[in-house]
């Protein structure tokens, strides 16, 4: 297969580098804007969970009918492998930038359609029902969503910069997630009361559409990724059956990357949807409280992440990973300790030692998502592998680890949890992990090495 070069119009070295550059800054904005709407809608349903619960399950039992709603995000993401696979599928053979228009669309109408629905008094039990069917449309759409821009950013980059590119799809995610917390914490101070359980609690949910609107714009004015048209003859050459091809002979490499981040999805998940309610739950701080002292530490880590990409880019992807699966085992318990003192300024300190293992993990598999896997079979190698782990282990933890607090009485029972998959991490980043940052995107990775 011979390499083509994507075209370029100057013919002056440094007019062809600014030119990339500026193409490259808007694949970034093209791909991370899908990001930032999952995101936004998955922490803001996260956030606003025990305003949800008694508009969608019976108020007999508050808890309850909060553990139901945080089920509802764990049902939806087992359905995420699937949809994954189908769009991964369909990213491969006909292009990334297609895929990633539809999927935007998609998720934009199922997260407005929320803010839509009637609740458990106006409809019963078909309420919950049809928040389920939204949610699993979300979360199969959402399974190729994420790889799908990643590879696209990664694709992109610069072979010397990809971490640090690739950070700013990771920073989409938490820049989604603050939002989320962020409109959250502005609803609930603004509509109060029965106003906010009645109605108020629609309005974050419709503006998904205005977001999803500005996707679609991005996305239209931007070029496929020069290295799938380059291993593809321009898409003239695609993998027939990729799902089947990548399962064949990327099987190694996705059982590396299971094994990686599904140690990410606890310790992230753990953090930006279940511990602001415990903050409040258990702790008894006050809702704004929780929401804030969480917006705050997203907030910081957000401009630290491309600084562990630049990292990452000298020093390689293996010594972070190693570094921040340490790091969850020691400095996770030492931030919930913190956290019980139960005042604001505590669950800020507890969740400035909290994000200390996420600068060490949370670009470094974004950019693993695509560099462990050879660009024919990328999108449907990185679905199956970031839906069989990451994705489900994102909707399960909120609901396994209140379900934990609830069993033992003990928030320490969610770092058993953390660490267990941290020494399983360390295990496979030390024993079965290939280093890619230098590696070539286009070639296999048999991580055996």
């Amino acid at each position: 297969m011979s390499a083509v070069a994507p075209p370029t119009t100057a013919a002056d070295p440094k007019g062809i580098d600014t030119e990339k550059r500026s193409a490259i800054r808007r694949a970034i904005g093209a791909g991370s804007i899908g990001n930032f709407v999952e995101q936004f809608d998955y922490g803001l349903y996260g956030y606003m969970a025990p305003v949800l619960a008694p508009a969608f399950f019976p108020q007999s039992n508050q808890a309850v009918a909060v553990l139901s709603t945080y089920a509802i995000i764990a049902i939806a993401c087992l359905f995420r492998p699937l949809g994954g696979t189908l769009v991964g599928r369909w990213g491969d053979r006909v292009g990334r930038k297609k895929t990633l228009l539809w999927t935007i669309v998609l998720m934009g109408v199922a997260t407005a359609m929320i803010g839509a629905l009637p609740t458990y008094q106006q409809i019963g039990i078909l309420a919950p029902l049809l928040l389920l069917v939204l949610r699993v449309v979300q979360g199969m759409v959402s399974g190729g969503e994420y790889v799908g821009a990643v590879a696209f950013i990664v694709e992109w980059a610069e072979p010397n910069r990809r971490g640090y590119y690739a950070s700013y799809a990771s920073n989409s995610c938490f820049a989604g997630i603050l939002a989320g917390a962020g409109t959250a914490a502005l609803t609930s101070w603004l509509v109060q009361g029965p106003a906010l359980e009645s109605w108020g609690w629609r309005i974050p949910f419709l503006l998904a559409l205005p977001l999803s609107a500005v996707g679609i714009w991005l996305r239209r004015h931007i070029s496929e990724s020069p290295e799938f048209v380059r291993a593809t003859e321009g898409g003239a050459d695609v993998v027939k059956a990729p799902v089947r091809e990548a399962m064949r002979t990327q099987w190694r490499p996705m059982l590396v990357f299971c094994g990686v981040s599904v140690m990410l999805a606890i310790l992230s998940y753990s953090w930006v949807t279940f511990y602001p309610e415990y903050l409040t739950g258990t702790l008894g701080l006050p809702r704004w409280m929780a929401l804030t002292s969480n917006a705050i530490s997203v907030a910081v880590l957000i401009p630290l992440l491309p600084l562990a990409g630049i990292i990452s880019d000298r020093i390689g992807r293996k010594p972070m990973l190693i570094t921040g699966a340490v790091a969850c085992i020691v400095l996770v318990p030492l931030a919930f300790r913190v956290g019980e003192a139960g005042t604001f300024g505590a669950a800020i300190a507890s969740q400035l030692i909290y994000i200390v293992p996420e600068f060490f993990l949370t670009g470094i598999v974004t950019v693993c998502t695509a560099e462990l896997f050879a660009t024919r079979t990328r999108f449907s190698a990185s679905a199956i592998a970031y839906n069989s782990s990451f994705s489900i282990f994102m909707g399960i933890t909120p609901f396994v680890a209140a379900l934990l607090v609830n069993s033992f009485d003990t928030i320490y029972a969610v770092w058993v949890y953390l660490a267990a998959a941290a020494v399983l991490a360390l295990v496979v980043v030390s024993a079965f992990m290939t280093e890619t940052y230098r590696s070539h995107l286009g070639a296999d990775k048999f991580a055996t090495g």
